[in-house]
């Protein structure tokens, strides 16, 4: 699995673990593809400390994204972003194997 992590994002993963006391070093990012949204899939972002031997591991900088094969599949050439401006706070997946997004962009088809 290959994603990539702007420098905007990866400076608010570290805000947001610094604040959520999650010290990087020790833990991954989970990313996983999941049903929901209006076009049918959505990622969903926590914290995790188990690597489960299914797991697919990437590594950017300091820190380590893991997902399950399944979403591995999904999420391989992926971007992720943060932004803060008008078109709305949060972060964001530039995924080139998205064939379709919703108008929020929270969610994606293939």
């Amino acid at each position: 699995m290959q994603i990539d992590i702007t420098e905007r994002a990866q400076h608010q993963l570290r805000t947001v673990a610094e604040e959520e006391s999650v010290a990087v070093d020790d833990t991954y990012l989970r990313i996983a593809v999941v049903p929901g949204g209006c076009s049918g899939l959505t990622y969903d972002l926590g914290w995790d400390t188990t690597l489960q031997d299914a797991d697919e591991a990437h590594q950017v900088n300091d820190i380590t994204v893991i997902a399950d094969q399944r979403s591995a599949l999904y999420l391989d050439g992926s971007e992720l972003d943060f932004t803060d401006g008008l078109d709305g706070e949060g972060f964001h997946f530039a995924n080139p194997q998205a064939s379709r997004t919703c108008a929020c962009g929270e969610s994606f088809g293939v």
